[in-house]
Order: structure tokens, then C-alpha cells, then sequence
């Protein structure tokens, strides 16, 4: 079975892909973040100012590594996200400006100043879409949607604010709609997540709740917290 555990930031994502993923025994895939990737796309270049044309070669990046990620384990893994998180993010960072923490005043006046260039951004963000949103439809078995409940707690990973994260909410919304995709929405504490994931798909159980989740939270801190960011 091709597992793909979405959502937007914040949601939880990585910590019940790692449980759910000690819970049943099928592997897990991960592609790095973006903070990752820079360094070695734009040595010594912040996110916040990186320019059209890097984000979205690093959203390409990433996606590349999410697809070659699961191709190592043909048909039976567990996505932490899903192929449409970098278009996602890309897209919502046309809409507020390509550094989310610039006042909506000014990211305004960088769109009518640099007209031609936001278009040119928008169109390529659209067509980069449509090949995420192609392999989701034709790849995945289930998708599993993390919706927001949680306060946001900024990770540090990308430059992200809550409205950005809501807005960001509503697109993934409506693009599951517009594709059919019809993504199984778990809600409520890890434990609950992963008892109904295991009820509602039937899934093999190899240890204990309680073990998989101490577990999940030992390697998200070891494996992506302590991910050295750029300088």
C-alpha cells in the first residue's frame, strides 16, 4: 500500500509518519526540507531571499527527491507529506510575497514594480502543479490528511506565518476537490490518529502504541529538530 500522510505545516505530519511507520513495520520516506536542500542548490543564500526562479527549483528539487524517495520501495511505503507540498508552498508564496514576513503593503508594491516577473512565476508555479498534482492522483493508494488543530509552532524550516499556513490549508483543500482525490481526515492526539488510521485501512500492528509514538518522537528529534539550518 502507497501511504501518503498530507497536510499542511504544523499538522503533524513527520511525528505519525514515524509512528505509523514503526506501528505497521512498512518503511517510511522522507525528502528533505528546503533549509536542506539550499546549501547545496545556493551555498550561502538565506530562504527568505532566495528569488523566483531558486524556490522553485528547489521545490523541484524536493520533489524529485520525495519521487525517487518512494520508487525505492515500489508499492508499499509511508509518505511524509505528499507530491504536492512544494507546489503548495510555492503557490502560497506567489500569493504573499516570497518572503512571508514582509508586510502585505510592501509585497504588493514588489508585484505591480515586477509585473512580468510574478506572471511568469504564477505560470510556472501552475504548470509545476499539474505534474505534482498528477502523480498524487496516479500514486498514491490512500492520502491521509492531517488537518489544523494545533497552535503553530514555527519549526524553523521555512519562513511561515499563520495565515500563510491557513491559506495554505484552503489550497490543499480545494486541490484534493478539484482532482477527486478523497483523502481519509484523521484528527485528535497521535494515539487517536494512529487507531483509526490502523481501523479504517486495516493495517498489521508489530508493537504497541505506546512504544511506536516514544519512538516517533526520539527520531523526529534526532533525525529533523537538530537539522543544522543556514547560516
Amino acid at each position: 500500500m502507497k501511504i501518503a500522510v498530507s497536510g499542511t505545516y504544523s499538522t503533524g505530519k513527520t511525528t505519525t509518519t514515524l509512528a505509523l511507520s514503526y506501528l505497521t513495520g512498512i518503511p517510511k520516506t522522507h525528502a528533505k526540507t528546503m533549509r536542506e536542500i539550499i546549501p547545496i542548490a545556493h551555498p550561502g543564500k538565506r530562504l527568505e531571499i532566495c528569488l523566483p526562479h531558486e524556490l522553485i527549483e528547489l521545490g523541484i528539487r524536493r520533489f524529485l527527491e520525495r519521487c525517487e524517495s518512494e520508487c525505492q520501495y515500489n508499492n508499499h511505503f509511508i509518505s511524509d507529506g505528499c507530491a504536492i507540498q512544494e507546489w503548495i508552498y510555492g503557490t502560497t508564496r506567489l500569493k504573499y510575497g516570497l518572503n512571508p514576513n514582509e508586510h502585505i503593503l510592501k509585497v504588493k508594491w514588489q508585484k505591480l514594480a515586477n509585473y512580468a516577473g510574478y506572471e511568469v512565476f504564477q505560470k510556472t508555479m501552475e504548470a509545476f502543479g499539474t505534474v505534482a498534482k498528477q502523480y498524487v492522483k496516479g500514486n498514491y493508494d490512500t492520502v491521509i490528511h492531517l488537518p489544523i488543530e494545533f497552535a503553530f509552532t514555527p519549526d524553523g524550516h521555512r519562513p511561515v506565518k499563520e495565515k500563510f499556513r491557513s491559506e495554505s490549508e484552503k489550497l490543499l483543500l480545494h486541490t484534493y476537490q478539484e482532482w477527486d482525490i478523497k483523502p481519509i481526515i484523521v484528527r485528535g492526539s497521535l494515539e487517536q490518529r494512529l487507531e483509526r488510521i490502523i481501523e479504517l485501512l486495516n493495517l498489521p500492528q508489530q508493537m504497541s502504541i505506546k512504544k511506536a509514538i516514544e519512538l516517533s518522537l526520539r527520531d523526529k528529534v534526532n533525525l529533523f529538530d537538530n537539522v543544522r539550518l543556514e547560516a
